[in-house]
């Protein structure tokens, strides 16, 4: 079995997710039959599954106002938990994200909450990319960001960030 709220929500952001994301945000087909059957199928324990569906329903409920680029403001500092589920890798990457315009300061803030929902002892940066593409997903106004994040991940050229 598979055991993680990542993996059943990759199955779900490759599988089941259509190009508008309504299959996702849309509460009533997230918890049909026909898709909890899916995912049990597909060897998905029922309580990662709500657990899945419970992160998804925080992050659409978490949607922060879009913030204007700051460019050299202030510096995030992490403390506790932070800490421990997410090491300088991935602290600086989404430094990183955010210094060239990827993800705004509040965007950062739920990438960093949903990382930590993950229940994960630790998120490693391809597990943080993941949580970044969803948020990003998620949030109106982000296509460009989107894109540019898509193409980090699965061309074998990425683009320069500019």
């Amino acid at each position: 079995m598979k055991e993680s709220i990542l993996d059943v929500l990759l199955y779900l952001f490759e599988h089941v997710l259509d190009a508008d994301g309504s299959a996702l945000r849309d509460a009533d087909s997230r918890h049909s039959s026909a898709l909890l059957a899916e995912l049990a199928d597909a060897g998905f324990s029922t309580a990662e599954i709500h657990k899945a569906f419970d992160w998804l329903d925080a992050l659409a409920q978490a949607r922060p106002a879009p913030q204007p680029s700051r460019g050299a403001g202030p510096v995030r500092v992490y403390a506790g938990a932070e800490l421990e589920k997410l090491d300088a890798d991935t602290r600086g990457f989404l430094l990183f994200l955010e210094q060239h315009g990827v993800l705004d300061a509040g965007q950062r803030e739920l990438v960093v909450d949903r990382a930590l929902a993950l229940e994960q002892d630790a998120v490693d940066i391809d597990d943080l990319k993941w949580v970044v593409l969803m948020v990003l997903f998620d949030q109106p106004g982000s296509e460009a960001a989107y894109a540019w994040m898509q193409t980090q991940m699965f061309d074998d050229e990425p683009e320069p960030v500019h």
